[in-house]
């Protein structure tokens, strides 16, 4: 008898522990301080200089990149033609093309085809 109460105790634990690590906390990028606080075309930089050590280094970090708006719309931004910052939800943006910005994201990737670094759940500073 001890012995079943032993193995329920130790079964129920790790249930307990698996769906805790299974379903964590989703992160809030906004409330994150950025780990690194970068410009667009210097970020650009480092990632033609030594593409897999910028990766490594960025990879899933929260980062703040400044920069010029190239493109926009509802639910993105592209800064200096090289930073692709994708919002959760469409904003509305009261900025203009070629106007400064601050965002803050998740860099997810850097995108070979287009040449483009990829932030995530961005939100925008200033």
């Amino acid at each position: 008898m001890r012995k079943k109460i032993i193995i329920v105790l130790l079964f129920v634990v790790i249930v307990f522990v698996g769906y805790n690590y299974v379903f964590q906390n989703h992160r809030n990028i906004q409330l994150e301080n950025a780990s690194y606080k970068i410009s667009a075309l210097t970020l650009a930089n480092e990632f033609q200089e030594n593409l897999s050590g910028s990766e490594l280094k960025y990879l899933d970090k929260t980062i703040q990149v400044s920069g010029k708006i190239s493109e926009l719309s509802n639910l993105s931004i592209t800064l200096d033609e090289t930073v692709y910052c994708q919002f959760l939800d469409a904003q509305n943006l009261k900025f203009k093309l070629k106007e400064n910005i601050q965002i803050k994201g998740r860099f997810i990737g850097y995108d070979d085809l287009l040449e483009q670094i990829k932030l995530d759940q961005c939100h925008i500073i200033n």
